[in-house]
């Protein structure tokens, strides 16, 4: 007994251990190099103008949140994203079901799809600009552009990629129509599904930026191209640090989700 309680605490105290470490591993080269880069900004190898340290830009960071500024801006920032990712995730998951389940309307659809998804989004800026203004709607139905893609092609794939023996086990078991969805299929194409709208969140962060800086009076992407006007840098990496962390938190809330809808899968953990 004692042998076993004795292995029971030292493995209790490695679990213990190696939680502590995986948190703590991560975030050893950003550390680093934050030190490293107040070192050279406090030594004045580069200007501050240039280059302002990560204090300069700490202290700046909480005088723009404590103003109300920072806030403002993110919001607007916020709902511009939200409405354009659920507008495109939206149409992309109707049309990467149909395209999926209908070899018929992939025909007809996806050549068009794929034809237009290999246009870069920058080189739609004029005719958005032309088609729509400098107004909402155009910087929302850019974002929109950016997040469907990722998502249709991964629905369509996901639900294209579903082993072809399940659907068969499915009859055999004559499962109704919803069923067939519900336990075969959803769970096989779940990988894709989730990974389609992970991609496709980044991309909106992304495209966010582009569309502020077609002209706007506010937003993240408009406080930095005003910084960048009046020469203001420490508040250009305010504005790069919010796009970050907005960035990987919506990273990271939907791959928790995957974590924890895909446990079941037993894969190749590094």
């Amino acid at each position: 007994m004692a042998v076993v309680h004795n292995e029971q605490n030292y493995t209790r105290k490695q679990t213990h251990t190696c939680h502590w470490m995986n948190m703590i591993v991560p975030w050893i080269v950003p550390v680093l190099v934050l030190l490293l880069w107040q070192t050279i900004g406090s030594l004045g190898f580069v200007e501050e103008h240039i280059l302002p340290t990560p204090i300069k830009i700490a202290t700046t960071f909480a005088t723009l949140l404590g103003n109300g500024e920072l806030l403002y801006h993110f919001a607007v920032s916020g709902q511009r994203v939200f409405i354009g990712f659920v507008l495109g995730a939206g149409t992309g998951i109707i049309l990467g079901v149909l395209t999926g389940f209908s070899r018929l309307v992939q025909e007809v659809i996806d050549p068009s799809l794929q034809m237009l998804r290999t246009v870069p989004l920058l080189a739609l800026i004029p005719l958005f600009i032309l088609w729509f203004g400098l107004g909402e709607f155009g910087k929302v139905l850019m974002i929109a552009l950016g997040a469907f893609f990722p998502v249709y092609v991964n629905f369509f794939l996901g639900i294209r990629l579903v082993d072809e023996k399940l659907m068969e086990v499915a009859k055999i078991l004559q499962f109704s129509f919803w069923q067939t969805i519900t336990k075969v299929m959803l769970p096989s194409a779940l990988p894709n599904i989730l990974l389609g709208l992970r991609l496709a969140l980044g991309t909106s962060w992304l495209v966010l930026v582009v569309s502020e800086m077609m002209g706007t009076s506010a937003g993240l992407g408009y406080m930095i191209q005003d910084a960048r006007a009046y020469a203001q840098t420490d508040i250009v990496f305010v504005g790069l640090l919010m796009f970050a962390l907005l960035g990987k938190c919506s990273d990271s809330l939907v791959y928790a989700l995957e974590r924890k809808s895909l446990k079941w899968r037993d894969t190749f953990k590094g």
